[in-house]
């Protein structure tokens, strides 16, 4: 039972299953779809890291630029902003 567990989740993963995506919020970059610029000079697989402040909280996030120039949200972290 563990092994076809570990199979499926591992076929997932391999897959690029959207399960385990980050869904963009207001305030990230890719908030209602990809810039309209997209960055030219910076190498692909280059992170492009963003911070801003929304609702009380600090959101750290990191992008990686993909090899059509687009960016994938790959990470945020949270924390709570003090006044």
């Amino acid at each position: 039972m563990k092994k076809i567990v570990a199979i499926a989740l591992l076929a997932a993963v391999a897959g690029g299953s959207s399960a385990f995506a980050l869904e963009p919020i207001p305030g990230s970059i890719t908030y209602g779809g990809q810039p309209a610029t997209r960055l030219q000079k910076a190498p692909v697989g280059s992170p492009v890291p963003h911070q801003f402040r929304a609702n009380g909280q600090l959101y750290n996030e990191t992008y990686i630029i993909q090899p059509d120039r687009s960016l994938k949200l790959v990470s945020r972290r949270t924390s709570s902003v003090a006044n």
